[in-house]
């Protein structure tokens, strides 16, 4: 039998919000449910945004879909709220949109950057011709459309610190020119058509679900990789910030920016962020809750190219003074969470391998 060392760390007194669903339940109280149709659902994000609708509103307000049949232990996805769907199949986009009686499409279906590289082909067919499908739809059907864009939609020659809403956007990476393809794209859209385009570029999101081949996924591996051995190997150099958001801060930016009305709108891209950080600064936050933590470096010239082509922090003060964006969660905030819903998993699946706890404290 397999046994794996699970280390258990001792308290972190960073405080949490006193009610981390308070934003879901006010939104929930002073906007009409919609009907959601979540493309690429069984990704990190899309599993998120579903339950959290799903709190607001009831299972019924949500559709998901993705091109993959639902895993096993997918617990929080039902047969009644899931269907197959591939977005390079307009009309089966547009047949699901009919009859699920949609009127919200959450596009989060794409080849992320570090896996998009290693496709690029496919990555030009999903990530940009699933775009032009998702739109045409939604001109058709006068749908509001919400696909995320992101940090990597910037470029070496972006200003780094505090990179602003309006700014040089010249991506190396396919992942980036097609994000900068669906910003210009939806906005086209919103000012020919009238399609209630809505994006929000995205930082690195920090969440208890497997990564999924993002250049800023070790954020979340080394929560893993400290809990099973109690040590990291990361792929960018230790001096290497980036701009990272708690997952429940970025679900909330999503509904947030959603409900919000269209008079408050001065944009139709924002950036939205949490906090920056680098590997030798995450490692530090985890070595206050697990003081034996250790971190060494094995670097992916690929991703680190990638990271080096990146911002360093974001500028969101538009959002934040446009639709009241307010991010909840530092990196203090987040180690501690993401503690606590690993612990909470691994110990769900300690029947299964025969582990075996070891504290550190």
């Amino acid at each position: 039998m397999r046994r794996t060392l699970v280390f258990i760390p001792k308290r972190c007194y960073s405080p949490l919000p006193v009610d981390p669903l308070a934003r879901f339940k006010t939104i929930s109280q002073t906007s009409k449910a919609p009907k959601v149709l979540i493309t690429g659902s069984l990704g990190q994000l899309g599993r998120g945004l579903n339950s959290v609708y799903k709190y607001m509103y009831g299972a019924e307000c949500v559709t998901m879909s993705d091109i993959v049949k639902v895993p096993s232990d997918a617990h929080d996805v039902s047969s009644a709220n899931y269907q197959f769907l591939d977005i390079l199949n307009q009309s089966a986009i547009e047949e699901a949109v009919v009859n699920r009686n949609i009127d919200t499409i959450v596009h989060f279906s794409a080849l992320l950057s570090a896996v998009g590289e290693q496709n690029v082909p496919l990555a030009l067919q999903v990530n940009c011709r699933g775009v032009e499908n998702v739109l045409q739809v939604a001109m058709r059907h006068k749908l509001k459309v919400f696909i995320p864009s992101t940090i990597g939609a910037f470029g070496p020659t972006t200003p780094r610190d505090d990179t602003p809403d309006l700014t040089i956007q010249v991506p190396t990476t396919i992942y980036g020119v097609s994000k900068v393809y669906a910003e210009r794209l939806g906005e086209y859209y919103n000012h020919r058509f009238g399609v209630d385009f809505r994006s929000l570029r995205f930082p690195g999101i920090i969440s208890a679900t497997k990564p999924g081949g993002g250049t800023t996924d070790y954020a979340i591996q080394i929560f893993y990789d400290a809990l099973e051995k109690g040590s990291h190997t990361c792929y960018l150099r230790p001096d290497t910030s980036l701009p990272m958001m708690y997952d429940t801060d970025c679900m909330a930016s999503v509904v947030q920016f959603l409900s919000a009305d269209n008079s408050q709108l001065k944009r139709r891209v924002y950036n939205v962020t949490g906090f920056s950080f680098t590997p030798e600064q995450i490692a530090g936050a985890i070595r206050k809750v697990m003081p034996n933590f250790q971190i060494d470096y094995k670097i992916c010239e690929t991703r680190q190219a990638i990271a080096d082509s990146w911002p360093r922090s974001l500028d969101d003060s538009g959002a934040r003074n446009d639709w009241g964006w307010n991010p909840e969660y530092g990196l203090d905030e987040t180690v501690q969470v993401m503690f606590a819903l690993l612990q909470r998993e691994i110990a769900q699946k300690k029947g299964e391998g025969g582990e075996k706890q070891v504290t550190t404290a």
